[in-house]
Parts: structure tokens; sequence; C-alpha cells
């Protein structure tokens, strides 16, 4: 599927947690691509409020600010940052779309064409992964009530379901990251 690439592009990774989309977003800002994470906007208003971040605080936070802004809250608050790299770069990524009127809201004010791009593995696998992450590791009792909220709560399922494309992560980083770039390649945002 080859875009019209003489115009910007954003390319949001959306995925279930421990799927594997902070790598790929890690990696294409080390390719030089503008990435704006969604998540980092909860993160740095725990910290804001001077509390512990921790899975309980983030998700407290993520709640007062989709009361707050609706369930478009991260695509608000991202919008301004988002329009503004898509004047200065020519394709962006946006790092952790979680909700489908996030998907909406974007898809019609952002200014550029948004494809999304589902990183999936299994759940035993994705909840291995997040036991043994460096960065908030949880539980699988938490990983499995993380999923319900995320999908019930959040509007998780929806961006997932619609993907433009899906990439399967069930084996090393280097093999995901080497099928992204070839994903990439492929649509023309790569040499």
């Amino acid at each position: 599927m080859q875009k019209d690439l003489t115009q910007p592009l954003a390319l949001a990774l959306v995925g279930m947690p421990g799927a594997g989309k902070t790598i790929c977003a890690e990696h294409l800002a080390e390719r030089g691509f503008f990435t704006l994470r969604f998540g980092a906007l909860v993160v740095g208003e725990v910290q804001r409020r001077g509390w512990e971040v921790n899975p309980a605080n983030e998700r407290i936070v993520r709640e007062d600010l989709r009361q707050k802004h609706g369930m478009a809250a991260m695509a608000v608050l991202s919008l301004p940052a988002l329009q503004e790299a898509l004047t200065t770069r020519h394709h962006i990524i946006i790092d952790g779309l979680y909700s489908f009127s996030e998907y909406k809201l974007l898809s019609t004010e952002l200014g550029a064409p948004l494809l999304l791009l589902a990183i999936v593995a299994s759940r035993e696998l994705r909840y291995q992964r997040l036991v043994e992450r460096a960065t908030r590791p949880m539980t699988p009792a938490e990983s499995r009530e993380r999923d319900f909220r995320e999908i019930e709560k959040l509007e998780k399922g929806g961006p997932i379901a619609i993907a433009d494309f899906t990439l399967l992560n069930e084996g090393s980083p280097a093999d995901l990251l080497r099928r992204l770039d070839s994903l990439l390649a492929d649509l023309g945002f790569l040499p």
C-alpha cells in the first residue's frame, strides 16, 4: 500500500502493553523521526503532581485527564506539538495512541494522513515481557487487570482492530525492528 509521500504522514503505533511499541518508537527516533509518546504526557503529569511514577498513579492521572478533556485527551493535548512537527519534519511517529476517540480526532484535525501500525504479541509473551522489563514491571495479574481496563475504559481495541498494518512480535527485538524497517521502506518512509 503505497501512500502519497510528497506530503507529511503520521504513523501511530498501537498495541497492548508489552507488545513492543516502545522498542519500535525508540528505534524510529534513533533513525531521526520526530516521535511523541502519549504516555509521556501522563508520566509528566504524575511527576508534576509530585507523585511516584507507578502504574497506579499513571492510571489516576490518565483517568483525570480523560475526565477533563474527554476520551481523546492525549490527542487533544498533543495536537499542537504534532501539527508543529509536521511543519518541520516530513513524517512523524506517535507512540501509544490508545483510544478510538484519539484516532478519530487526529484523523480529522491533524492535517496529515494518519496510518495505524499495530504491534501485537500473544498475551502470555506480553505478560512475560512486562514481568521482566526494567521500568515499571508488572505481575501477570496486574497485566491482565491493565489489559481489561484499557480495553473497557480506554477504547484501546478500536485502533488495533482497524490498523492499516500489523507486525507480529513473537521473536527477538532485532527481528521486529528488521520487519519494521522493511515495512517502512516498502511504504517509502525509509530509503
